[in-house]
């Protein structure tokens, strides 16, 4: 199942991603960008196990809200995470719009799963 296997790479790559920020980036970032970097590991880890939790709730229902929810939430992940370690690591600032983007995605998602959920328990 898709959501399994993207919550377990999210997961192992958040964990690995937390373990390099905690000891060999530690030296090497500004305190901003590795607090920067750690929100961006707690964020992705957190939604990690949301798709854990999608992949439950597709066994549970048909609705197609569920798979879009975990679609959302995927990109969220790749957008919020992903520009946070590309600016703490290079600070390349073009990419920093793509934050709030992946921020509003993760919200985005959220809604999507509350209404799949809102249908099915009224």
């Amino acid at each position: 199942m898709i959501w399994i296997r993207l919550a377990s790479f999210f997961m192992l790559s958040g964990v690995a991603l937390g373990a390099m920020g905690a000891h060999a980036l530690k030296k090497r970032l500004t305190a901003d960008s590795l607090a920067s970097f750690e929100t961006g590991v707690m964020y992705q880890i957190i939604h990690a196990l949301a798709l854990f939790v999608i992949a439950w709730l597709i066994t549970q229902s048909s609705d197609p809200k569920v798979s879009i929810a975990g679609a959302v939430i995927t990109a969220g992940i790749v957008l919020f995470s992903g520009s946070i370690y590309v600016l703490a690591l290079t600070n390349i600032k073009w990419v920093w719009p793509l934050t709030p983007l992946g921020g509003i995605a993760f919200m985005i998602g959220w809604g999507i799963l509350l209404l799949s959920q809102y249908d099915k328990f009224g």
